[in-house]
């Protein structure tokens, strides 16, 4: 027998997961994972190692994402999705949303707490639990999601193994209160500049101030009404903002450069190129030019899954204001939802917490579907 002469360097074993556990407490030993994006590993270890134990489940791995699926030969499948990672923690003094977790008394503070370790547990313990139902399930743990699209293990789910992936209604577990939100906004960012002629700060007349020159651009931004759509019974709220600004380079120069970055959030009921066009004539006579996109999803609360869902639920669906993941399953043809627990305002934030009971009704609710109930 030959020892490893660099025994550090050994691969850890996985994590161990117990899916039969409280599924609150399931939601806090996730959390202490720590699994800030582009380091879901070893979560993603201890995810694909406790679902593999599971004779009624098909396991498969891509990167750091999961997919887990029922065989039963059910006429509707439906996916459940939820993603690993999240924020960077905070870095405040005395922030409590970070890791490890803490608890106070039935509420559960730490990073991911509402976003979204919480739906993780609720899928995991559903994986692990429901050994038969009333329609097939496909399970997706998905790493990359808090970070551009580009590298989205979701996205490179569905480029590499779209056969594993298809259904006919997607619930996302993102926090929503336990409320159905359908559908998502769209968002799209941009850079605006102007320009200028640098000089001397002492001699400023020598020169043209760029940073000057963009206040018309901020105004535009002060001035402008966001509109409420209206898209198959859902308000939606969008927003145009200016979420950062740049220009010059020393204390004494004239800055010859100024950059606005603004974000615009709009209802599903335009696509990127018609809100692209609405912003450029916004900023018409501007430089400006587009640096990201994203459609949004339309609610698809009539398909029959979706509104069985939402009677199950028992509450009014509201619109979700912000971008998720249920865009990609829509632009795939199949409907989505978002459903989870927490409060999505509480998401990323220095006291990001979430209560077990709210963990624990999304998990009956949802098993509660499945099972036809």
């Amino acid at each position: 027998m030959h020892s490893n002469p660099n025994p550090e360097l050994e691969p850890a074993a996985p994590i161990e997961l117990d899916l039969s556990q409280d599924v609150a407490m399931l939601t806090a030993q996730l959390m202490d994972i720590e699994s800030v994006s582009g380091n879901e590993k070893a979560l993603a270890d201890a995810v694909e190692n406790a679902l593999s134990k599971y004779a009624h489940l098909q396991v498969h791995r891509d990167g750091d994402a999961i997919v887990a699926r029922t065989t039963w030969g059910r006429a509707e499948r439906v996916i459940l999705a939820g993603h690993l990672d999240t924020v960077p923690l905070p870095t405040a003094p005395g922030a409590r949303g970070t890791v490890p977790v803490s608890w106070e008394g039935e509420t559960l503070y730490g990073r991911g707490a509402t976003d979204m370790k919480g739906g993780v547990a609720v899928q995991l313990a559903l994986a692990a639990s429901v050994v038969d139902a009333a329609r097939d399930v496909t399970f997706i743990f998905y790493d990359h999601e808090e970070v551009e699209g580009s590298k989205s293990g979701l996205g490179r789910l569905f480029r590499n193994c779209p056969e594993l992936l298809g259904g006919d209604f997607a619930i996302l577990l993102e926090p929503t209160n336990g409320t159905v939100e359908g559908g998502c906004n769209g968002t799209t960012r941009y850079r605006v500049r102007t320009r200028g002629v640098a000089a001397h700060s002492a001699r400023a007349w020598m020169g043209e101030n760029a940073i000057h020159a963009a206040a018309p651009i901020l105004q535009v931004l002060a001035d402008y009404e966001p509109r409420t759509v209206d898209v198959d019974g859902l308000a939606y709220r969008e927003s145009l903002n200016a979420v950062r600004i740049a220009g010059g380079i020393a204390g004494n120069v004239i800055p010859d450069f100024c950059e606005v970055e603004v974000n615009y959030r709009f209802a599903p009921d335009k696509d990127v190129a018609q809100a692209e066009a609405h912003v450029f004539e916004l900023f018409n006579g501007f430089e400006i030019v587009r640096t990201d996109g994203a459609p949004g999803a339309r609610p698809g609360l009539n398909h029959p899954a979706a509104a069985s869902f939402v009677a199950t639920v028992g509450q009014v669906p509201k619109p979700k204001y912000g971008w998720t993941d249920v865009a990609r399953f829509s632009e795939l043809g199949i409907p989505a939802v978002n459903f989870g627990p927490g409060d999505a305002l509480l998401a990323h934030s220095d006291d990001e917490h979430v209560t077990a009971d709210a963990i624990r009704e999304c998990l009956a609710t949802l098993r509660r579907w499945l099972g036809g109930e």
